[in-house]
């Protein structure tokens, strides 16, 4: 089977996704809301079998305890971020799978907006669940990391089928398109994917999920031809 993947907004910017697999249970990624997620859950007759969380900040995380208790679900996220992540059940690191309800999770570190961070890793599905590591024309900052340690990690995700799907945590598309396009003038594929933007955001629509193979022709983070000129663009983009 395919998994589904719903997109449910919650906050001001943020993304909390719910996979769907067999009979309609669901894991959920990253709840930093209780209420639109419930909701979403209910309105759509989905039945929750697990929490994951990429890092522990509590926009992605603040959803945890309530819902598990509602649920009765265990919840699974980086064990280098153990003791930060509330009601965390399970630990996990590069290289563990977790399947539940039909589905197949890979682990992959992607270390630099946290130290802790991991991403979730589908094949099933073709997607890629990376947190606040990689977003559309952008990427996180380095809150805890540095800049070799965020490079590294975007190297990982690069190195997947250039058609992975990248669902990101945030809506953040529109202002990366800009910064991309400042740093990168002559590139032909920035506006292109700035007009899809625009027509999405126009449509009260996601600018994601979207694919590598698009990342890696617009986003000048994972153009970065070193980790000299990946430094230099995230302190400008830090102060653009």
């Amino acid at each position: 089977m395919t998994p589904v993947i719903h997109i449910v907004p919650i906050l001001r910017d943020n993304f909390c996704f719910l996979i769907e697999g067999a009979d309609k249970a669901c894991l959920i990624i990253d709840p930093g809301q209780v209420v639109p997620v419930e909701s979403y859950i209910k309105t759509h007759g989905l039945h929750p079998a697990m929490i994951l969380n990429t890092h522990h900040h509590a926009d992605h995380v603040a959803g945890n305890a309530d819902l598990k208790a509602r649920y009765n679900i265990p919840i699974i996220g980086p064990a280098a971020e153990s003791t930060k992540i509330p009601a965390l059940t399970k630990g996990v690191k590069e290289g563990d799978v977790i399947e539940e309800a039909g589905i197949q999770l890979s682990i992959i570190e992607t270390p630099g907006h946290t130290n802790g961070h991991v991403s979730f890793y589908c094949a099933q599905a073709n997607a890629l669940f990376c947190g606040d590591t990689l977003f559309s024309m952008g990427c996180g900052r380095l809150i805890e990391g540095n800049a070799e340690i965020l490079y590294n990690a975007l190297k990982k995700i690069k190195s997947l089928p250039p058609q992975t799907l990248i669902y990101c945590g945030h809506e953040y598309t529109e202002a990366n398109g800009k910064f991309a396009l400042a740093v990168d003038p002559q590139n032909p594929d920035i506006p292109k994917r700035m007009k899809e933007v625009a027509t999405y955001l126009s449509n009260s629509m996601p600018t994601i999920p979207v694919t590598l193979e698009t990342e890696m022709k617009t986003n000048p983070f994972l153009r970065a031809i070193n980790l000299r000129v990946f430094t230099e663009l995230r302190a400008q983009k830090d102060h653009f």
